[in-house]
This record gives structure tokens, C-alpha cells and sequence, in this order.
């Protein structure tokens, strides 16, 4: 059976979206007002208003309709478009339907955490869209910041099953060609494809002059490997079955899953994006909170 869009809005993502402290919000609110673009920086202006002309003005804002009209020199006011575009990017692949005991599935978790930071954008007013995929695009709704939107998204999300494969290199140059829009991209993966690659690809986004934001989301069993007894893996995506003994490989295991994350923050944080590493037993709301906390001390 497949999940309800209302599912998605857990009594408990509210809960945890809720209690952020009045400092959080802050942080939240302020850190999205901070992306949003000024129109020094290749936004749009939207014409405002009109007032008097007075000595000093710049004579390039008279309006000579007006002037026309009513023999009285007017200047015009514009205000930059500053509502911030948001796509939302939530791997579908395979993998990402992955849970280990009673928890949610990394595609669970993942799109809870994109209901909650969609929730926090729309209460201000951002549009907020959604791209899916697993070896390509499956849905593309252009963003939104009408009080449905949200609603719709999720919906997408629920009647969807996760695909086959991944390609997450692929989907991720697709994207930075088709958003012409300066706009906060927003990434939801457990980046199981090839990292080389990838950061090529997340790379060409920064290059278009979006904000990117990587979450790596990853089952707890995957990031802490607390795992005992003897264990047969299987790779949801290609069927290659391994037979292992945790005791034995979980240090070299961990190593090398910190260096994954290493390099992925790395080549990330060096071109002002965010890499956030985070797991099937975090709260939403730490998820959030001890990320923007980390990002203002950064910027």
C-alpha cells in the first residue's frame, strides 16, 4: 500500500518543526532571506510606486509619461522580486528505499525532511518546486508559493515508488540546464553513484549561480554500522549479494565512509555550497537547526 500525501506531514515533523525555538526560526528565516537575490546580482526589478522628483534624484528614474500627464516630474520606485525559487531534488533510487529495523526508509526520511524545510519556505512565501529521479527525471513541478503547493508535492512523492538504478551525474547536469533561474537547489541522496562524477555535476550547478544545498541521507545502519552477527548484503540496485562479518570490517567501513563525506564536503564547501550528512535515527528538527547553526558560523 502506498503512502498518503498526509503521511508525509507526520504529527511528529510538525512537532519537531514547531518546537524550534523563537533563536532557530530565526536563524531559518534569516538564512533563506539571505539567499534570496538582490538586484545587484542579476535578479529583476518590479516597478513599485511613484514619488516626487527632488534634487538629487537620478534623472534616468523620471517617468516623462507622468510628466506628460500631469506637468509634475515623478520618479519610479522599484523593488527587487526577492521571493526565493526552490527545487527540491529527491533520489528515488532503489537504494534510497532502504531500512534497517523499525525505522523509516531513506526515501521516508528524506522526503519528511523536504515537507519540513518546504513548510518553513511557504510559511514565507517562497516557491518551492520538486524534481525527482532515479536513472532520469520523473517529475518536474516548476515552483509554487501558492498555499497547495506543498500538498502537491508531497502527493507527487507518495504515489511514486523508488526506481531501479542511478543516475545521479546525469540527472543533476540535466537539471542545472534546464533551471535558467538563479534558485536554492536543494539535494536529497545517499549519493550512491559515482562521486567523481557527481561532484562534476554539482559542480556545473554552482557554475549556472544557483545555492545548493547537498543532503546525504543515509539509513542509521549505514552510518554507524552497529551491526552484529553474520550478514548477507545485497545491492538493491544491481542484485550482488555479499556475505560479511561486521566485527571485522566496520573500522575500514567507517574510514572510508568518512572519506566519502570528506570529499563530497570538501568539493562542496570550497565553492560556498553545503554538504549535511544525515541518518535515519536524527531528529528533524537537530537536522535542521544544528545545520544552519554551522552555516552562519561559516558565512
Amino acid at each position: 500500500m502506498l503512502p498518503t500525501a498526509e503521511s508525509y506531514l507526520r504529527p511528529e515533523v510538525i512537532k519537531q518543526v514547531q518546537r524550534l525555538d523563537l533563536k532557530a526560526r530565526f536563524i531559518v528565516e534569516g538564512f533563506l532571506a539571505g539567499l534570496h537575490a538582490s538586484p545587484y546580482h542579476g535578479f529583476s526589478l518590479e516597478f513599485s510606486e511613484h514619488r516626487k522628483y527632488v534634487p538629487g534624484d537620478d534623472p534616468i528614474l523620471i517617468d516623462y509619461n507622468a510628466w506628460a500627464r500631469t506637468d509634475r516630474y515623478y520618479v519610479r520606485k522599484f523593488q527587487a522580486e526577492t521571493n526565493l525559487a526552490c527545487y527540491l531534488l529527491v533520489d528515488q533510487s532503489s537504494s534510497m528505499d532502504y531500512a534497517s529495523g523499525e525505522r523509516m526508509t531513506k526515501l521516508e526520511y528524506a522526503i519528511c525532511l523536504a515537507a519540513a524545510l518546504g513548510y518553513l519556505m511557504t510559511r514565507q512565501q517562497d516557491a518551492v518546486g520538486l524534481i525527482t529521479f532515479d536513472e532520469q527525471v520523473r517529475d518536474f513541478l516548476p515552483p509554487r508559493s501558492n498555499r497547495r503547493q506543498l500538498t502537491n508535492i508531497l502527493g507527487v512523492l507518495a504515489r511514486k515508488p523508488a526506481g531501479k538504478g542511478t543516475a545521479l551525474a546525469h540527472v543533476l547536469h540535466q537539471t542545472a540546464e534546464r533551471i535558467r533561474k538563479r534558485s536554492l537547489i536543494i539535494l536529497f541522496s545517499d549519493l550512491l553513484d559515482d562521486a567523481d562524477r557527481a561532484l562534476e555535476a554539482l559542480h556545473h550547478i554552482l557554475f549556472r549561480g544557483h545555492d545548493l544545498i547537498v543532503f546525504h541521507v543515509l539509513d542509521e545502519a549505514e552510518a554507524h554500522f552497529a551491526l552484529t552477527g553474520s550478514l548477507r548484503l545485497e545491492d538493491p540496485e544491481t542484485g550482488r549479494v555479499v556475505a560479511a562479518d561486521p566485527e571485522s570490517i566496520r573500522a575500514d567501513y567507517l574510514a572510508r565512509l568518512k572519506a566519502f563525506q570528506e570529499r563530497f564536503r570538501q568539493g562542496l564547501e570550497g565553492q560556498k555550497a553545503d554538504f549535511v550528512p544525515v541518518d535515519t535515527s536524527m531528529p528533524f528538527d537537530k537536522a535542521l537547526v544544528s545545520y544552519l547553526l554551522n552555516r552562519r558560523k561559516r558565512f
